[in-house]
């Protein structure tokens, strides 16, 4: 009997172990945990648990969000409690500002360059460039017989660079040094009388700091007569540093003036102060997002597309400006001529529009973006798809419309009581259209108020007969019909200006010579 018992109990354990063999670990009766299947029927089992307590919590603090903002709306005849402007102290912030938030993003570029089909509109710009320097070098020579690319107009538009070079190091130095003392000075928990007598030192050090910005560049460029190129980059750094100064006061002084009441720490380092001064934004942050390293390829091939746009302007200008415009103004005046020269010029202004885009606000960001390792690329949006003017505005440059926004707008809410909404955005134009005609004049050395017109008179009512509601792609032929027009005229206009200057040039200088408009009377 026992024999027999033994083949059966064998034969029953052969039987269980086909249909549960062990697993590669060893068997699980002898090891005493459970088989590789059931542990991972039950994890799969905790993660569906965990998912479903997760959404359950997300959906009661979203329920609770929504219920706690249905209560505070007020109902329908209700206004909303006014308050006494006498109640608000000087030093508190709106309680409804937006305050822009930093994310690690790359540009908008850097992510559609990786599609095929929009690397192929690069290469055709890039084909382009090709072409100008193939006709410049068959049309030298033909006429000269030598091959040679001159860069007569480069070199002269980046003549006195030195100079403009050495009189950016004092207008940094007095952003470096002026805003950041003079909250130091403010910050100190002293007496009174001591505190007065700081905080008004602070006041003469930021005078001091503002007439060294406002004076010293206006002044090298009006003694030195420096070229477009170099002026540029003394008038760009001029209202670059201004806004990053006004930034970094408007960030912090209302943190010092509440931490001396005791209402909290607000102590901004250096090192922070010194960083916004380099990263490509103009709202102060104590901390930004940073990536973790720092690709310098990335760097070189950016300035290498920069100085590839430079050229690029360059031979566009010299072959597409200069011999149209250079003998207009010796030619009689006529409506014809005028309104041919503005449709000639809307092929090399759009090229003009699409290069600084692209060289200043892709190229040269993102470089120093790199370099710095910050993390926050959106410099721009999808402006190009814009089918209103109000939306181009809002993002055709992110960094500086983020300075106006919070500001221009949001304050000029806070100050007029949040219901003057067009009185705020009007601001918003003034101050724009402004800066921008000041970086003409400055550029080009004379007035010509072509860019104050068209912001005030033509981008104000765009801005708000194409609103956001128009959404076909009509309205998007329409405004970049608009940006065409606009540049032709402004090329056109700004180099007939140019060259009448040159051939009709004043025999005394005087105030109403220098902001009257020459090419209207100068026909030799």
């Amino acid at each position: 009997m026992e024999p027999r018992a033994a083949q059966v109990q064998k034969r029953a354990v052969s039987r269980r172990r086909q249909e549960h063999p062990p697993s590669r670990e060893g068997n699980s009766e002898v090891n005493g945990g459970p088989d590789l299947v059931q542990w991972t029927q039950h994890m799969e089992a905790v993660k569906m648990q965990l998912l479903e307590q997760a959404q359950r919590q997300l959906l009661d603090l979203l329920d609770q969000a929504v219920s706690e903002a249905v209560q505070s709306y007020p109902p329908q005849g209700r206004r909303l409690p006014t308050i006494p402007p006498d109640s608000l102290s000087k030093t508190q912030e709106p309680s409804l500002r937006k305050r822009k938030v930093f994310v690690i993003r790359e540009s908008l570029l850097d992510e559609l360059m990786k599609v095929q089909h929009f690397r192929t509109i690069y290469h055709m710009f890039i084909a382009g460039l090709c072409v100008f320097i193939i006709s410049t070098l068959a049309i030298d020579f033909i006429d000269e017989g030598r091959l040679l690319l001159e860069f007569d107009l480069l070199i002269f538009s980046f003549g006195q660079l030195p100079l403009a070079l050495m009189t950016w190091v004092p207008m940094f130095l007095s952003t470096l040094l002026a805003p950041y003392q003079s909250l130091r000075l403010w910050a100190r928990p002293q007496a009174s009388g001591a505190w007065t007598l700081g905080a008004g030192l602070g006041c003469v050090l930021l005078a001091a700091h503002t007439a060294v910005l406002g004076i010293l560049p206006v002044h090298v460029a009006a003694k030195h007569q420096l070229p477009p190129a170099s002026s540029s980059i003394l008038v760009f750094e001029q209202v670059r540093l201004l806004m990053k100064s006004y930034s970094f006061l408007r960030e912090t002084v209302p943190c010092i003036l509440r931490a001396r009441e005791g209402k909290g720490v607000c102590a901004p380092s250096f090192s922070s102060y010194l960083y916004f001064l380099f990263c490509p934004t103009l709202i102060y942050r104590e901390t930004y997002p940073r990536t973790p390293n720092i690709r310098w390829n990335y760097v070189a091939k950016n300035f290498a597309q920069a100085l590839g746009c430079v050229l690029y302007a360059c031979f566009i200008l010299g072959r597409l400006c200069v011999p149209v415009f250079a003998n207009m103004s010796r030619e009689p005046f006529s409506i014809r001529a005028l309104v041919l020269s503005v449709m000639h010029a809307t092929l090399p202004g759009i090229f003009m529009l699409l290069l600084i885009f692209f060289a200043f606000l892709h190229c040269w960001l993102n470089a120093f973006a790199e370099m710095l390792r910050f993390g926050d690329r959106m410099f721009y949006r999808d402006w190009w798809n814009s089918t209103s003017f109000s939306n181009y505005y809002r993002t055709w440059n992110v960094v500086v419309h983020d300075w106006l926004y919070s500001y221009i707008y949001q304050d000029g809410l806070w100050l007029l009581g949040g219901q003057a909404r067009g009185a705020a955005m009007l601001g918003v134009f003034v101050v724009s259209a402004v800066v921008h005609e000041y970086i003409f004049c400055f550029v080009l050395g004379f007035f010509y108020p072509v860019m104050l017109i068209l912001f005030l008179a033509f981008g104000g009512p765009m801005n708000f007969m194409m609103h956001d509601r128009h959404t076909g792609p009509a309205w998007n032929v329409l405004m970049w019909t608009m940006l065409f027009l606009g540049q032709g005229i402004q090329v056109s206009l700004y180099c007939q200006e140019w060259y009448a200057r040159q051939h009709c040039p004043l025999p005394q200088t005087t105030f109403w010579g220098l902001v009257t408009p020459r090419s209207w009377s100068c026909h030799t």
